[in-house]
């Protein structure tokens, strides 16, 4: 399974790769953009199937209100999202630029300031070194909620004005599926499944970021196809045609 390739550090691993084709009988790639990228570098028959999503975990709660004063977030702060890891493993301090935390760096500082600075950045995930720092130079206030179950991760879905998908190469992410599921907004440059889930509209690159706009009814209609009840029966399908090849 490929989730994505980073063309950038592509020339690094190019070896490797093609050390491994040598066995691989068939891939699976997770989007319809990895699997163009596979046909680049290889002749092996690529299987799509993209990332699911489980609605026992990932659900709208409509008590919004409620909800942000459990979080102790005042309703006139604007609330942008991203639980994505943006710093390389070997060097915190160093941005994984495949994420694009530069590029969301950017933005915040827009919001920054047509929201008059009345914004909240709410992180999750391992690995936000780089965000932080950034945040704490510009003096951009956020929460923090670094290992967080998957509980509270849904519960910082639903409190969320806008949720920013900025990165350079994906394999999905998870984040625009449970996005989608949970109607929270979310604008994301074209990458992995964005454009699978998403309304034209709420894709951006960084000379257009400032007109993007989500469209969470859309979302959530795209959405149901990737539903677990429906993507099961898929992979066990793809699983069992491998195992006949």
């Amino acid at each position: 399974t490929i989730h994505h390739i980073d063309e950038s550090k592509f020339n690094e691993e190019q070896n490797e790769f093609l050390e491994r084709d040598k066995f691989v009988n068939l891939y699976h790639a997770t989007s319809i953009k990895t699997m163009e990228q596979l046909k680049k570098i290889t002749n092996k028959e690529i299987l799509y199937e993209p990332y699911w999503i489980n609605p026992d975990n990932w659900f709208q709660i409509k008590n919004k209100k409620n909800l942000r004063s459990q979080y102790n977030i005042d309703d006139s702060v604007f609330t942008i999202g991203s639980f994505q890891r943006d710093s390389e493993g070997h060097n915190p301090n160093l941005p994984k630029l495949s994420k694009g935390p530069d590029r969301l760096v950017e933005i915040i500082q827009h919001y920054k300031k047509i929201k008059n600075n009345k914004i909240l950045i709410i992180l999750s995930g391992k690995r936000r070194d780089f965000l932080i720092n950034k945040l704490d130079k510009l003096g951009i206030n956020y929460l923090y909620k670094e290992m967080a179950d998957l509980k509270t991760v849904n519960e910082l879905y639903n409190i969320l004005d806008l949720y920013i998908v900025s990165s350079r190469f994906e394999g999905g992410p998870q984040s625009v599926l449970e996005c989608a599921i949970t109607k929270t907004p979310i604008i994301s440059t074209d990458v992995g499944l964005a454009s699978s889930v998403l309304s034209p509209s709420s894709i951006f690159n960084m000379n257009n970021y400032k007109l993007a706009e989500p469209d969470t009814n859309y979302a959530h209609k795209r959405v149901e196809d990737f539903k677990l009840i429906k993507s099961m029966p898929r992979y066990l399908k793809m699983l069992e045609y491998a195992y006949e090849s």
